[in-house]
């Protein structure tokens, strides 16, 4: 069996709010020092299987930058490595990827010149580690035509997903995308699929001529089904994540401090690679007090930093608590700030005494993203600079870049589910 993978990371991540603003969403960082796109990468070439293609759209320089040669995760190879496959000028004259299984579709040369026979198409989005060699065993063996990997969800998530029923022997006999009734069962579809190469071609081929929407979850699957190709499910039953919002993204990585955390980062049998660049150790001033948080290395601690997260380069310094966060590269917090269930980008500056993440208002949601954050979580924008002495309310939204001018027009106090903006935006 000779496989490529095909990772879909053009996704825009709206719901993810300033943290995909300039980035697409598998190149937003995570747990530290990585890129949620990391785990994908990682998994495949733990699975032994370096012949990768990225598929990026979105805002894709941060994540081109991050992948560069592959070296990190052994992908720089003159055979197979990995290949960043952008939209270009092709069938029909499209441009722009305009649906999972189009983005795919707009690049079955390159799948063809993999001279592959087995196609594993991926998101680049999720948290997870998962082994693909039983997934492409089981692939295999019942001779699929499309194999879809599954999971058991809670009854009361599976309008989420897309839902499948099997039968005995785990061929799939119905598909229901994000259904409303929950009668359907409960195996998610997790988006990870293996597709014979010549069937997922012919596929791909008929339905673009009905739908330029072209998607896995919509069309093909269906089609597939409908049609009577050999469609299987796989069960997984390890730890798989969606980090697309930002409740999940907070709460995934308060669950990494736990002691006996699901998603392992430290495992010398499947490690996580990535891209690090040299820093020094963390270092620790007298006054510094951590518990229970993952620090990384050029880290500066001189305070209080308690169950949260530090990427690289943060500088905390004497009297400022950081509580139940995560605070993204090269951010300084000054003296005497606090930081209470809060998301900061990199290379914010945070004023001394400021408050973010106050009072206990956590039941009032933005009042201009309202289904995007509503759970007490305030979310800080890359490059924003926070005046001294404010009190940032919960679910506040903080844009890019603005400077502390943007806070005036709050005084002192920026109130829970208020966003605060710059004049251009």
């Amino acid at each position: 069996m000779r496989v490529v993978a095909m990772i879909l990371a053009g996704g825009a991540g709206t719901r993810l709010t300033v943290l995909s603003e300039h980035r697409a969403k598998p190149a937003v960082p995570f747990a530290g020092r990585y890129r949620i796109i990391d785990f994908t990468l990682s998994n495949c070439v733990n699975s032994g299987i370096y012949d990768v293609g990225v598929l990026t759209q979105y805002r894709p320089h941060s994540l081109i930058e991050h992948i560069g040669i592959g070296r990190p995760w052994d992908l720089d190879r003159t055979r197979g490595g990995v290949h960043i496959l952008q939209p270009y000028q092709g069938r029909k004259g499209k441009l722009w990827y305009s649906g999972t299984a189009d983005a795919v579709y707009q690049n079955l040369d390159f799948i063809e010149r993999s001279r592959a026979n087995t196609v594993l198409v991926l998101s680049g989005d999720h948290i997870y580690k998962m082994d693909y060699r039983p997934f492409l065993a089981l692939h295999r063996e019942k001779g699929a035509d499309l194999t879809v990997a599954v999971m058991h969800v809670p009854v009361e998530e599976t309008h989420r997903f897309g839902i499948l029923t099997v039968n005995r022997q785990g061929r799939v006999t119905e598909f229901h995308e994000k259904p409303k009734d929950r009668d359907k069962g409960t195996l998610a579809n997790m988006g990870i699929y293996a597709f014979r190469a010549d069937v997922l071609a012919e596929r791909l081929t008929e339905l673009a001529a009905q739908y330029e929407d072209l998607d896995f979850g919509k069309h093909v699957i269906p089609a597939m089904i409908e049609r009577g190709d050999k469609v299987y499910a796989f069960t997984f039953d390890g730890y798989w994540v969606d980090v697309g919002t930002i409740a999940a993204y907070w709460g995934t990585s308060m669950a990494l401090l736990d002691p006996d955390a699901p998603l392992g980062l430290y495992d010398r049998e499947w490690v996580i690679h990535t891209r690090s660049y040299e820093r020094p150790a963390a270092k620790y001033g007298p006054q510094a007090r951590v518990r229970q948080s993952m620090v990384c290395n050029g880290c500066v601690i001189r305070g209080e930093v308690e169950r949260s997260v530090l990427s690289p380069g943060v500088y905390v310094s004497p009297g400022a608590v950081v509580r139940e966060s995560v605070v993204m590269n090269d951010t300084w917090i000054g003296p005497g700030a606090v930081l209470d269930r809060v998301i900061v980008d990199k290379n914010v500056v945070v004023g001394s005494g400021a408050l973010l993440g106050w009072g206990e208002e956590f039941d009032v949601p933005n009042e201009l993203e309202p289904d995007k954050l509503n759970t007490g979580i305030t979310v800080v924008g890359k490059g924003a600079h926070i005046p001294a002495n404010v009190r940032v309310g919960r679910n506040v939204l903080i844009r890019p870049d603005v400077n502390e001018e943007a806070f005036a027009a709050f005084g002192d106090t920026v109130p829970a589910g208020a966003t605060v903006q710059g004049e251009e935006q």
